[in-house]
């Protein structure tokens, strides 16, 4: 009994090897084929991206002019309701101080 399992018994592990190497193997090819498909696919948005971000920088350019321009008329504005107020002030301070 014990000569018949030390004859199978190697030949058993040797056969569950070479199974396991073949599902290896597969496993492996199958990876490669996927890491590819992934690669094309990385690829096709990154060229997505790209053409987006000319957009972005479009839409950042634009969106720097029009806040300088906004800055621009705040600060006219501003400068003006100050000369405004401001003169009413000194002329009142003006009068307290006679």
């Amino acid at each position: 009994m014990v000569d018949i399992l030390n004859e199978t018994l190697p030949v058993v592990i040797y056969l569950l090897l070479i199974v396991l190497l073949v599902v290896a193997i597969v496993v492996g090819i199958k990876l490669i084929l996927t890491m590819s498909k992934v690669d094309d696919v990385i690829d096709d948005i990154q060229s997505k991206v790209k053409s987006l971000d000319k957009l972005f920088n479009i839409i950042d350019f634009t969106n720097d002019r029009v806040s300088m321009f906004s800055d621009v008329v705040i600060n006219f504005v501003s400068k003006k309701v100050k000369k405004i107020f401001g003169n009413k002030k000194t002329k009142k301070e003006s009068v307290d101080d006679e």
